[in-house]
Protein backbone atom coordinates (compact mmCIF):
# COMPACT_ATOMS: atom_id res chain seq x y z
CA UNK A 1 0.00 0.00 0.00
CA UNK A 2 1.50 3.33 -1.09
CA UNK A 3 1.73 6.09 1.52
CA UNK A 4 1.08 9.82 1.06
CA UNK A 5 1.66 12.28 3.89
CA UNK A 6 0.08 15.73 4.00
CA UNK A 7 1.47 18.93 5.49
CA UNK A 8 -0.45 22.18 5.02
CA UNK A 9 -1.42 25.48 6.61
CA UNK A 10 -5.11 24.82 5.82
CA UNK A 11 -6.31 23.87 9.28
CA UNK A 12 -9.28 21.51 9.58
CA UNK A 13 -12.18 23.96 9.78
CA UNK A 14 -12.72 23.92 6.02
CA UNK A 15 -12.95 21.12 3.50
CA UNK A 16 -9.62 21.70 1.77
CA UNK A 17 -7.72 18.75 3.24
CA UNK A 18 -10.61 16.33 2.73
CA UNK A 19 -11.00 17.49 -0.86
CA UNK A 20 -7.34 16.78 -1.62
CA UNK A 21 -7.65 13.29 -0.15
CA UNK A 22 -10.77 12.74 -2.25
CA UNK A 23 -8.90 13.69 -5.42
CA UNK A 24 -6.07 11.30 -4.57
CA UNK A 25 -8.42 8.46 -3.62
CA UNK A 26 -10.19 8.85 -6.96
CA UNK A 27 -6.88 8.29 -8.76
CA UNK A 28 -5.39 5.59 -6.51
CA UNK A 29 -8.07 4.09 -4.20
CA UNK A 30 -5.59 1.98 -2.23
CA UNK A 31 -3.50 4.90 -0.98
CA UNK A 32 -2.84 5.28 2.73
CA UNK A 33 -2.77 8.82 4.14
CA UNK A 34 -0.99 10.24 7.18
CA UNK A 35 -1.52 13.84 8.22
CA UNK A 36 1.73 15.29 9.54
CA UNK A 37 0.05 18.60 10.37
CA UNK A 38 -2.42 21.10 8.98
CA UNK A 39 -1.68 23.71 11.63
CA UNK A 40 1.35 25.41 10.10
CA UNK A 41 0.98 29.16 10.58
CA UNK A 42 -0.53 30.61 7.40
CA UNK A 43 2.21 31.13 4.78
CA UNK A 44 4.96 30.16 7.27
CA UNK A 45 7.46 28.51 4.94
CA UNK A 46 10.19 28.23 7.57
CA UNK A 47 7.82 26.59 10.03
CA UNK A 48 6.77 24.07 7.40
CA UNK A 49 10.40 23.45 6.45
CA UNK A 50 11.22 22.78 10.10
CA UNK A 51 8.32 20.34 10.55
CA UNK A 52 9.36 18.40 7.44
CA UNK A 53 12.97 18.30 8.62
CA UNK A 54 11.91 16.78 11.94
CA UNK A 55 9.19 14.40 10.71
CA UNK A 56 10.31 12.91 7.41
CA UNK A 57 13.21 10.79 8.71
CA UNK A 58 10.66 8.61 10.52
CA UNK A 59 8.73 7.63 7.38
CA UNK A 60 9.46 4.90 4.82
CA UNK A 61 11.81 6.01 2.10
CA UNK A 62 9.23 5.32 -0.61
CA UNK A 63 6.55 7.62 0.84
CA UNK A 64 5.22 10.60 -1.09
CA UNK A 65 5.14 13.82 0.94
CA UNK A 66 2.55 16.33 -0.23
CA UNK A 67 3.15 19.84 1.11
CA UNK A 68 0.89 22.83 0.48
CA UNK A 69 2.12 25.99 2.17
CA UNK A 70 1.92 28.21 -0.83
CA UNK A 71 1.74 32.01 -0.52
CA UNK A 72 2.65 32.27 -4.22
CA UNK A 73 -0.24 30.17 -5.53
CA UNK A 74 -1.37 31.40 -8.93
CA UNK A 75 1.92 33.14 -9.71
CA UNK A 76 4.72 32.01 -12.00
CA UNK A 77 6.37 29.86 -9.31
CA UNK A 78 6.86 26.22 -10.34
CA UNK A 79 5.02 23.26 -8.93
CA UNK A 80 7.59 20.52 -8.37
CA UNK A 81 8.23 16.94 -7.36
CA UNK A 82 11.63 16.05 -5.93
CA UNK A 83 13.07 12.59 -5.36
CA UNK A 84 15.15 12.16 -2.19
CA UNK A 85 16.18 9.26 0.00
CA UNK A 86 13.43 10.37 2.42
CA UNK A 87 10.77 9.97 -0.27
CA UNK A 88 9.29 12.11 -3.03
CA UNK A 89 8.47 15.71 -2.09
CA UNK A 90 5.52 17.29 -3.90
CA UNK A 91 4.64 20.95 -3.54
CA UNK A 92 5.41 24.53 -4.57
CA UNK A 93 8.89 25.63 -5.59
CA UNK A 94 9.17 28.26 -2.87
CA UNK A 95 11.92 26.91 -0.63
CA UNK A 96 9.70 24.85 1.66
CA UNK A 97 11.87 21.76 1.06
CA UNK A 98 15.16 23.54 1.79
CA UNK A 99 15.90 22.05 5.20
CA UNK A 100 15.21 18.53 3.93
CA UNK A 101 17.50 19.05 0.94
CA UNK A 102 20.24 20.22 3.31
CA UNK A 103 20.25 16.70 4.78
CA UNK A 104 19.19 14.52 1.83
CA UNK A 105 19.97 16.28 -1.47
CA UNK A 106 17.51 16.03 -4.33
CA UNK A 107 18.30 13.24 -6.77
CA UNK A 108 15.86 14.58 -9.39
CA UNK A 109 13.47 17.53 -9.32
CA UNK A 110 10.88 18.09 -12.04
CA UNK A 111 8.24 20.70 -12.81
CA UNK A 112 4.65 19.46 -12.65
CA UNK A 113 3.59 20.65 -16.09
CA UNK A 114 2.02 17.63 -17.80
CA UNK A 115 -1.75 18.27 -17.96
CA UNK A 116 -2.38 14.52 -18.04
CA UNK A 117 -1.55 14.49 -14.33
CA UNK A 118 -3.61 17.53 -13.30
CA UNK A 119 -7.31 18.18 -12.85
CA UNK A 120 -9.03 19.15 -16.13
CA UNK A 121 -9.57 22.69 -14.85
CA UNK A 122 -6.82 24.22 -12.69
CA UNK A 123 -7.92 26.89 -10.25
CA UNK A 124 -5.61 29.85 -9.66
CA UNK A 125 -6.16 29.57 -5.89
CA UNK A 126 -6.25 25.83 -5.09
CA UNK A 127 -3.28 24.07 -6.65
CA UNK A 128 -3.38 21.69 -3.69
CA UNK A 129 -6.48 20.13 -5.21
CA UNK A 130 -5.81 20.60 -8.92
CA UNK A 131 -2.03 20.15 -9.33
CA UNK A 132 -0.30 18.77 -6.24
CA UNK A 133 -2.82 16.12 -5.18
CA UNK A 134 -3.14 14.51 -8.64
CA UNK A 135 0.64 14.48 -8.99
CA UNK A 136 1.13 12.92 -5.55
CA UNK A 137 -1.42 10.20 -6.28
CA UNK A 138 0.06 9.34 -9.66
CA UNK A 139 3.60 9.27 -8.25
CA UNK A 140 2.47 6.99 -5.42
CA UNK A 141 0.82 4.76 -8.05
CA UNK A 142 4.15 4.40 -9.84
CA UNK A 143 4.30 7.05 -12.58
CA UNK A 144 7.98 8.03 -13.11
CA UNK A 145 8.89 11.61 -12.21
CA UNK A 146 10.17 12.42 -15.69
CA UNK A 147 6.64 11.94 -17.04
CA UNK A 148 5.47 15.06 -15.21
CA UNK A 149 7.64 17.67 -16.84
CA UNK A 150 11.16 19.00 -17.39
CA UNK A 151 13.92 18.83 -14.84
CA UNK A 152 14.32 21.80 -12.52
CA UNK A 153 18.05 22.30 -12.05
CA UNK A 154 17.95 25.07 -9.46
CA UNK A 155 14.85 24.89 -7.27
CA UNK A 156 14.28 27.77 -4.88
CA UNK A 157 16.26 27.49 -1.65
CA UNK A 158 15.75 29.40 1.58
CA UNK A 159 18.77 30.40 3.60
CA UNK A 160 19.59 28.12 6.51
CA UNK A 161 18.47 29.23 9.98
CA UNK A 162 20.82 31.68 11.62
CA UNK A 163 23.51 30.27 13.89
CA UNK A 164 27.03 31.44 14.66
CA UNK A 165 29.74 30.22 17.02
CA UNK A 166 32.37 32.30 18.75
CA UNK A 167 34.64 31.45 21.67
CA UNK A 168 32.34 32.98 24.29
CA UNK A 169 29.07 33.37 22.38
CA UNK A 170 26.85 30.97 20.47
CA UNK A 171 24.03 32.74 18.67
CA UNK A 172 20.92 31.34 17.06
CA UNK A 173 17.37 32.34 16.30
CA UNK A 174 13.85 31.27 17.18
CA UNK A 175 13.09 28.66 14.56
CA UNK A 176 9.67 27.36 15.59
CA UNK A 177 7.06 27.70 18.33
CA UNK A 178 5.03 24.60 19.09
CA UNK A 179 1.42 24.48 20.33
CA UNK A 180 2.61 24.35 23.95
CA UNK A 181 4.44 27.64 23.49
CA UNK A 182 7.87 26.02 23.62
CA UNK A 183 10.42 28.14 21.75
CA UNK A 184 12.64 25.97 19.56
CA UNK A 185 15.88 27.55 18.42
CA UNK A 186 18.44 26.88 15.71
CA UNK A 187 21.18 26.12 18.26
CA UNK A 188 22.07 22.44 18.08
CA UNK A 189 22.50 19.58 17.84
CA UNK A 190 23.15 19.11 21.53
CA UNK A 191 23.70 15.76 23.21
CA UNK A 192 24.07 15.22 26.94
CA UNK A 193 27.30 13.59 28.07
CA UNK A 194 26.90 13.32 31.81
CA UNK A 195 26.76 16.89 33.09
CA UNK A 196 28.27 18.22 29.86
CA UNK A 197 26.69 19.02 26.51
CA UNK A 198 28.28 18.08 23.20
CA UNK A 199 27.40 20.63 20.50
CA UNK A 200 27.69 19.49 16.89
CA UNK A 201 26.46 22.50 14.87
CA UNK A 202 23.69 21.80 12.38
CA UNK A 203 23.07 25.26 10.94
CA UNK A 204 26.55 26.78 11.27
CA UNK A 205 30.08 26.11 10.16
CA UNK A 206 32.44 25.24 12.93
CA UNK A 207 33.89 22.42 14.91
CA UNK A 208 32.07 20.48 17.57
CA UNK A 209 32.58 21.61 21.13
CA UNK A 210 31.67 20.66 24.66
CA UNK A 211 29.80 22.95 27.03
CA UNK A 212 29.37 22.81 30.77
CA UNK A 213 25.57 23.13 30.94
CA UNK A 214 25.64 24.58 34.45
CA UNK A 215 28.21 27.26 33.62
CA UNK A 216 26.54 28.79 30.57
CA UNK A 217 23.83 31.45 30.55
CA UNK A 218 21.08 31.58 27.94
CA UNK A 219 19.94 35.06 26.89
CA UNK A 220 16.71 35.78 24.99
CA UNK A 221 14.20 38.58 24.85
CA UNK A 222 16.44 40.78 26.97
CA UNK A 223 16.43 38.26 29.82
CA UNK A 224 18.96 35.97 31.41
CA UNK A 225 17.23 32.58 31.49
CA UNK A 226 20.01 30.83 33.36
CA UNK A 227 21.84 27.60 32.56
CA UNK A 228 20.63 24.58 30.57
CA UNK A 229 18.74 21.88 32.45
CA UNK A 230 17.62 18.37 31.55
CA UNK A 231 13.93 18.30 32.50
CA UNK A 232 10.92 20.44 33.33
CA UNK A 233 10.98 19.03 36.84
CA UNK A 234 14.13 20.98 37.68
CA UNK A 235 12.12 24.20 37.97
CA UNK A 236 8.88 25.08 39.72
CA UNK A 237 5.55 25.38 37.93
CA UNK A 238 5.42 28.70 36.07
CA UNK A 239 9.19 29.15 35.93
CA UNK A 240 11.19 29.49 32.72
CA UNK A 241 13.82 26.94 31.75
CA UNK A 242 16.19 26.14 28.92
CA UNK A 243 16.59 22.54 27.83
CA UNK A 244 17.52 20.27 24.93
CA UNK A 245 14.49 19.23 22.90
CA UNK A 246 13.76 15.94 21.18
CA UNK A 247 15.56 17.03 17.99
CA UNK A 248 18.68 18.09 19.89
CA UNK A 249 17.92 21.79 19.49
CA UNK A 250 18.01 24.28 22.32
CA UNK A 251 14.48 25.02 23.59
CA UNK A 252 13.08 27.68 25.90
CA UNK A 253 10.01 26.65 27.88
CA UNK A 254 7.94 27.45 30.93
CA UNK A 255 6.95 24.61 33.19
CA UNK A 256 3.20 24.30 32.59
CA UNK A 257 3.14 27.62 30.76
CA UNK A 258 3.48 29.27 27.33
CA UNK A 259 7.04 30.53 26.95
CA UNK A 260 6.59 32.42 23.68
CA UNK A 261 3.83 34.60 25.12
CA UNK A 262 5.34 35.03 28.56
CA UNK A 263 8.77 36.00 27.21
CA UNK A 264 7.47 37.90 24.14
CA UNK A 265 9.53 35.75 21.77
CA UNK A 266 8.68 35.25 18.12
CA UNK A 267 10.14 33.67 15.00
CA UNK A 268 13.54 35.06 14.08
CA UNK A 269 14.32 36.56 17.50
CA UNK A 270 17.91 36.09 18.60
CA UNK A 271 18.91 33.62 21.32
CA UNK A 272 22.43 33.45 22.76
CA UNK A 273 24.44 31.09 24.90
CA UNK A 274 27.05 32.99 26.90
CA UNK A 275 29.94 30.65 27.69
CA UNK A 276 31.81 31.22 30.93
Amino acid sequence: MALVTLTTDFGLQDGYVGTMKGVMAGIAPDLAFIDITHDIRPQDLRGAAYVLWTALPYFPGDAVHLVVVDPGVGTSRHAIASQTSWGVLVGPDNGVFSYVWDVVPAELTVALENPDYQRPVVSSTFHGRDVFSPAAAHIAAGVPLREFGPEVSHPVRMSSPGMSMEERRIRGEVLYIDRFGNVITSIGRLVWEGTLLHLDPVFAKGESRTLNARRVRVLAGGRDLGPIVRTYGEVSSGDALVMVGSEGLLEIAINQGHAARALALDLGDMVEIAVA
